[in-house]
């Protein structure tokens, strides 16, 4: 990935009114933030729906200037700028229409590994909650071990997830609000240089943002886009990580919460969530694990003979060939490994649904069939 198309990628986010989803489809139709910019007076005629007015909005020089001084930065501090095409970025998360075309990480965690959860709730976290974090990380580590864990660094429950998959030893990472210039809030930066060793800090903010209250709704859709499913551990009736679950839902990620008493205020978002059949009910780890068919197979699955499906295309050879070596696998798993859009991915194996190869099982599992 060349500084040129970083810069591009930067100015992009820059130029006022674009917005994600806007960026997003200029580079999925273009191919790249620099063919963007090269081809703005024609855009209209390649792309022919776009309106002048936002190819107006990308003559924007000032953006460059601010993207490059924003890539000395990164350079001198060590930190990893990636564009939504760079291999790195989480793939997950690039399959959501609102994705940010650009992030800044610090740290060394593979972001497309196998098993990723988010864990959210409330900044006053009872004891109740930071028992469950305590305890659904530990024996998640034990029953699932190659899972990293993420959340937002702020206080009560995020921090508490943080800490609980550090004493663990499990990879984490912290979605940041605001630039990788500063940590917020302040008491956490002792957490954020240990998680810098096993896991690390992301953001998709420059640095000079303030960590404003829109921000962090901003930060809650990559805590919600780059995992496999989100954990709601304690929440009010209102909150960020209710806006996390309603995100969860709406990019089709399974979403789970705790439970709690009928009276406890921090409580009643999560109790509501799973009321309104938003969320899933969990109290511990094999709960979880068991929802999202993440256990691991006694033994492997009988070889398959590979002349059972000769009408098989190279694409669903490929899905076949995973579901034959690994045992049942969830789709999120199956976009991760074979690197196939989501939309595809789910067509692809209704298709083989159809001709009797997998099966479908609850919780996004699918099975291969004898």
């Amino acid at each position: 990935m060349t500084n040129d198309e970083k810069t591009c990628a930067i100015a992009l986010t820059l130029c006022e009114g674009v917005g994600h989803i806007n960026a997003k489809r200029l580079i999925d139709e273009m191919g790249s933030a620099a063919a963007v910019f090269e081809n703005r007076l024609h855009l209209r005629e390649l792309i022919p729906d776009i309106s002048q007015r936002l190819v107006d909005m990308l003559d924007c020089p000032d953006a460059f200037k601010r993207a490059e001084k924003e890539l000395d930065f990164v350079e001198k501090n060590q930190i990893t700028c990636l564009t939504i095409k760079d291999e790195n970025y989480p793939s997950r998360l690039r399959e959501c229409d609102d994705a940010p075309i650009v992030l800044f990480f610090k740290g060394n965690a593979d972001m497309n590994r196998l098993h990723v959860v988010s864990m959210v709730g409330t900044r006053m976290a009872t004891q109740y909650g930071k028992q469950f974090c305590a305890d659904f990380v530990r024996d998640l580590a034990s029953l699932c071990p190659d899972v990293m864990i993420v959340s937002g660094l702020a206080y009560g429950i995020d921090i508490h997830s943080h800490r609980a998959a550090m004493d663990n030893h499990l990879p984490t990472i912290g979605v940041l609000a605001h630039g990788l210039d500063r940590i917020y809030p302040y008491h956490h930066q002792q957490t954020a240089k240990e998680m810098l060793s096993n896991g690390g800090l992301l953001t998709e903010f420059l640095t000079g943002t303030e960590p404003e209250a829109y921000n962090f709704v901003s930060r809650n859709r990559i805590v919600a886009g780059m995992t496999d499913a989100t954990i709601v551990v304690e929440s009010a009736i209102k909150g960020g990580s209710l806006v996390t679950a309603s995100l969860a839902n709406t990019y089709n990620r399974d979403c789970f919460a705790v439970p709690g008493r009928i009276n406890d205020e921090k409580s009643k978002g999560c109790n509501y969530l799973i009321r309104d059949s938003k969320a899933s009910l969990i109290t511990n780890a094999e709960d979880f694990i068991n929802a999202m068919g993440w256990q691991t197979p006694s033994a492997k699955p009988d070889a398959i003979q590979r002349n059972l499906f000769v009408d098989l295309t190279e694409e669903e050879a490929l899905v076949v060939n995973l579901l034959q070596q690994r045992g049942d696998l969830h789709v999120n798993t199956l976009t991760v490994e074979t690197n196939m859009p989501i939309h595809q991915l789910t067509s692809l194996l209704f298709g083989l649904e159809m001709k009797g190869v997998v099966k479908a099982l609850v919780g996004g599992v699918y099975h291969l069939l004898a």
